[in-house]
């Protein structure tokens, strides 16, 4: 199993950076191997991402999710097997640390040597550059959703 742990500071309070993550259809503006995300229900999400050239679609379950704090996700089905979490905190009173963690199983040789190398790392540390650019040039969230998954 390959893990990535990533961190960025973000010139926004948390509330307006946790809301903004739970647009999760707007993900493909700023992740890169993210194609789109359809939102089924408060806690099913249909995924459509290009890994290593490889398109990729799977349904994802939120696991936990508490506003201004944290989102968790399992993958339940489809062509991915990955679990994550992205947590909020924060650092003053404009200013919030996003640190996103990933679990995944590579698939193929393509994606098992991109994990070796780090290539994924780098991947998720220019999309969480984007998130950082989109939020901040925006100055406040395209949406939000307040409720609680435990």
């Amino acid at each position: 199993m390959a893990r990535i742990i990533e961190t960025i500071d973000v010139d926004v309070d948390v509330t307006t950076a946790y809301n903004q993550w739970t647009q999760f259809e707007s993900f493909p503006e700023f992740l890169g191997f993210v194609d789109g995300i359809r939102q089924i229900d408060d806690e099913t999400l249909a995924w459509k991402v290009t890994i290593g050239g490889a398109e990729r679609e799977f349904i994802a379950k939120i696991t936990e999710q508490h506003p201004d704090e944290r989102v968790a996700w399992t993958s339940v089905s489809g062509d991915a097997d990955h679990a994550g979490v992205v947590t909020f905190h924060t650092l003053s009173e404009g200013s919030t640390r996003v640190t996103v963690q990933l679990d995944w199983e590579p698939s193929g040789f393509t994606e098992t040597v991109g994990a070796a190398l780090g290539i994924d790392d780098h991947a998720v540390k220019k999309d969480l550059a984007r998130f950082k650019e989109f939020i901040e040039s925006r100055g406040s969230e395209t949406g939000a959703w307040r409720g609680d998954v435990d």
